[in-house]
This record gives C-alpha cells, sequence and structure tokens, in this order.
C-alpha cells in the first residue's frame, strides 16, 4: 500500500495529499473545498483537542460556545476586521427553499428573505464582544477567559486537506481583562501554551516571535505567533495569539467601572490554533513510507500482529498478546491487537507503517517457545529481539526516546535551515536553493516588506522574540536596521 506513495523528493505536495488520503486521515468532500475527516484522522484531532483543552484548563480558562451566524451589522462594526474578512465571508441571506413554479426544481423563496443578512462565522470576535457588553459591568466581573471549540467557514479559492479548507475546526480564546498589562500578559502567556503543546506533544519545534503589522490578525494590534518548518523547506504559522487592545471594546461598547469608580473600556485578547496543526504534523515527520506519529499524539501507539498457522497458535499467541495488552493499558498505553484473519502479517505491516503507529509487535510460533517478541520501531525502521518479561518497562522506554528523537530531529533540521543572509542576492540564492528561514535584516516598513514578498513570495514570517540587537542594514533597501527578522515561503 504504501508503496503507491510518491516520494517526497519527487513531488512534496502530491506526497502530502496522496498521503493524508491514504493513510486514512481526510478526503475531499461532495461540498467544494470541504473535508471530511475520518475516524483515523479524527483520533488524532481528538488527543490534540483533550490535550490543548487540558493546558487551557489550567490556565484558568473555561469553556463556552457561541451561535455559528452573526449578523452583518456587527461584522461591519470594527472597521480593520471587516476589511481583513470580507472577501472570506459565506452569507445566508434567504430561510426558506420552495419548488419552482415552472417545475424545474428547488429555488429559493424570495419572500422569506432575512431582514438582515447573517455571516457564517470566520471567527467570532464581534458576537462574542456583543455578549460580553451584557455579562461585564464592573471590574468585579473581569477577567473573562473563555474558550469555544468549534467550526469555522473562510470561502478559501484554493483548497488543500487540512492546510487551508473552506470550513475547519478549532479552539478561539476571547478573554476580557480590565488592564493592558494584564491582556498583554494573557495573549503572550497562550502563545507559550501552544508552543509548549507543539514541541511536548507534537515534536515539532517552533519559533516564538510576533507579526509585523501587514501580517497581523484583523483587528489586532499585536499579534504573537508561532512558526515551524516544514521538511520542504516552507514555514508553516501554527498558532496565533491577538492582543486586540479595546478596538473591539470600543466597537461594541463594553465598558466597566473600575475600582476606583471610573468608567473605561475593557481590554481583549483573543487565540487560536486549528485542524492545520493535522497538516503540520503531517509534514513535520513522515516519510516515503507513510506517516510518522510522535507517541503522544498517537491514537494507536502499539499494535500486536500476530504470526501464526491455525487456529491452534492463534490460540496460542491470543492468550500472551491480551496479557500484554492488558499491562500496556494499566500504563496508559493504547495497543491494538490486530488477529484479523482477512490480512496477512506483511500487509499489516505496511498498513502500520503507513499508518504511523510507533511501535509494532510481532509474535510468531518461536517466539512462544523463546519467550521473545520481534520489536519495531516505525520513526527508525528497526527491528530488535525483546524478551516477553522485559517487554512493558522496554516499550515504556522506546516511546519515550521516539517522542525525543523525532523533535530532536526535527530541530536539527530547522536549526540547520536558518540562514543568515546581509544582501538580495544571496537572499534570493538561499530562498529558491536549500529554503528555510532567513535570517535578515529589515527595515521596518510595509513598502520593502510587500516588495520583497511580490518579487520573491517570501513574507516575515515574524519577529523573533528572542533576538539580538545588532546594527546593519536592510536586506532590500540599505536602510538602517538593528534587528535581523525571518523570512520564508510559507503555506
Amino acid at each position: 500500500m504504501s508503496k503507491n506513495l510518491t516520494k517526497r523528493s519527487e513531488d512534496y505536495s502530491k506526497w502530502y495529499n496522496e498521503l493524508v488520503v491514504k493513510a486514512d486521515l481526510a478526503e475531499m468532500s461532495g461540498v467544494r473545498g470541504c473535508m471530511v475527516i475520518k475516524p483515523y484522522g479524527y483520533a488524532i484531532w481528538e488527543k490534540m483537542q483533550a490535550e490543548l483543552d487540558r493546558m487551557f484548563k489550567e490556565t484558568g480558562h473555561e469553556n463556552a460556545y457561541f451561535p455559528l451566524f452573526i449578523p452583518k451589522s456587527y461584522f461591519s462594526k470594527e472597521a480593520s476586521h471587516v476589511d481583513g474578512f470580507a472577501k472570506e465571508c459565506a452569507v445566508v441571506t434567504h430561510y426558506r427553499l420552495k419548488n419552482a413554479e415552472d417545475g424545474s426544481g428547488i429555488v429559493v423563496d424570495e419572500d422569506a428573505k432575512l431582514e438582515e443578512e447573517l455571516i457564517v462565522r470566520p471567527t467570532s470576535e464581534t458576537i462574542i464582544w456583543d455578549t460580553y457588553r451584557k455579562w461585564v459591568q464592573s471590574y468585579r466581573d473581569l477577567p473573562i477567559l473563555v474558550n469555544q471549540w468549534a467550526n469555522v467557514v473562510r470561502w478559501e479559492m484554493r483548497t488543500r486537506l487540512f492546510l487551508r479548507t473552506a470550513e475547519f475546526l478549532w479552539q478561539e480564546g476571547h478573554t476580557a481583562h480590565a488592564t493592558k498589562q494584564e491582556a498583554l500578559a494573557e495573549a503572550k502567556q497562550m502563545q507559550g501554551v501552544y508552543a509548549d503543546f507543539a514541541e511536548n506533544f507534537m515534536a515539532m519545534p517552533v519559533i516564538k516571535g510576533t507579526k509585523t503589522e501587514s501580517e497581523r490578525f484583523a483587528g489586532a494590534l499585536e499579534t504573537y505567533t508561532i512558526e515551524a518548518l516544514m521538511q520542504d523547506g516552507k514555514a508553516l504559522q501554527a498558532g496565533t495569539s491577538h492582543f486586540l487592545g479595546q478596538n473591539f471594546a470600543k466597537a461594541f461598547d463594553v465598558k466597566f467601572t473600575s475600582k476606583e469608580g471610573k468608567l473605561e473600556y475593557v481590554w481583549a485578547t483573543s487565540w487560536g490554533v486549528s485542524t492545520r496543526l493535522m497538516g503540520a504534523l503531517v509534514m513535520t515527520h513522515s516519510d516515503d513510507k507513510g506517516l510518522v506519529l510522535p507517541p503522544n499524539l498517537a491514537p494507536i501507539q502499539v499494535v500486536i500482529v500476530p504470526i501464526y498457522k491455525g487456529e491452534e497458535q492463534l490460540e496460542t499467541i491470543s492468550i500472551k498478546a491480551k496479557q500484554i495488552m492488558a499491562e500496556l493499558k494499566s500504563k496508559g498505553i493504547s495497543v491494538k491487537f490486530d488477529d484479523r484473519d482477512t490480512y496477512k502479517p506483511g500487509w499489516k505491516f505496511a498498513q502500520y507503517e503507513l499508518k504511523g503507529v510507533p511501535l509494532r509487535i510481532a509474535m510468531g510460533p518461536r517466539d512462544m517457545e523463546n519467550g521473545t517478541v520481534e520489536l519495531a520501531r516505525r520513526d527508525t525502521l528497526t527491528k530488535e529481539t525483546v524478551n516477553q518479561d522485559v517487554l512493558v518497562a522496554t516499550i515504556e522506554d522506546l516511546l519515550g526516546k521516539i517522542q525525543e528523537s523525532l523533535f530532536n530531529k526535527a530541530k536539527d533540521y530547522r536549526n540547520s535551515h536558518i540562514t543568515e543572509v546581509d544582501n538580495f542576492d544571496d537572499f534570493k540564492t538561499v530562498l529558491n536553493g536549500k529554503g528555510g528561514f532567513i535570517s535578515a535584516h529589515w527595515d521596518g516598513t510595509s513598502e520593502t516588506e510587500n516588495k520583497i514578498k511580490d518579487l520573491t513570495k517570501a513574507t516575515i514570517r515574524c519577529i523573533p522574540n528572542e533576538y539580538i540587537e545588532e546594527e546593519g542594514v536592510c536586506v532590500f533597501s540599505g536602510k538602517p536596521s538593528t534587528k535581523r527578522v525571518l523570512f520564508a515561503k510559507a503555506y
């Protein structure tokens, strides 16, 4: 099955699309630009969701749910917000269909036109801040620390499974604070939570930084981002956290009485990650044989494949396999025993390699006699013979090592693909050859940023949080600069 995958080196985009479909993660649906997330893909998303939800709640956030539909007038209240999303909005204009009088099929009933058109949410700031106006009167009502797990719709013209679809799943946090300092601290804290999740669960190293003004979220005063690097040398924005200032509070008249008795506008943040993380997970670790999943997010961490002839051998192996399964489950390790007789062991091996299961156990009659198993690692494709008495301890140890190894491998690749350049010729040479992040001086103007984008398709991914003041000149304009920023082509 995995033999049919296009090689990454031949066509990375085709390899990715084939892998997502063949590994049973997702497929395109009958609705243009919308995907069906299949059970195996959704199981990975559920693990992501569970860990993120835990992390949000540990930092004091609560979940709520807000409407899918947003009145058009709400959207118009914050000017830069509507400008940023207008071209991607899906709009509901009618609420009823009827049979055409000429018998040609179903048509919109013009008598059922909505008094006010509704936007299918592309993001929820407007409906949430209209709600917060009712929730906030006094400083005692603050802070509000709310998160929503939801779907959103952005009418993308060019779509790709997980990375860019017209409808996608995400979480969006929306918080309200009494002071600017509290809101800034919240936005930065959530950037840290996202980086922690990406590195410790996805085994995906990220660079924390701030977006330039032209790359900020529509309506934000500051956008904090985590940027990852995929195996083809392109960057991927993996999560963003926005300091919204008082823009939405002023647009929706959300005020509170301070301790001093003054009426003040609330300070806001919003932050989110989406099923785009699924695409990032696939592209960070996988190879020409299929998915490579970090153990912390793998739906199946261990699979046991029996090798047998006849029911008697299968029964003997099954007894031992079920004992091993019980021990592994008691340690919180997810395990599957694949005793289907409709597929041969070789087919199963290829199938679980394709699906990225971190560890595979093969057990045959000789293993039963010797008290051993064959244990195979998905990440290195190596095998070893392990005594059954120490198998569970060995698996526990290996799962940790695989998680660490995947992170280190991805980090080494990322670090080796951050290149400092000091002139535009070198910039273009690196961008079109080696790829990756280009660390270069920038004069701080949108004009230069846009010209570089027009000429090369490279964008400023972020101004890194950890940058060193350094005198230099802009790689494009030659004007003075005090810090380097990271450019890259991106998804």
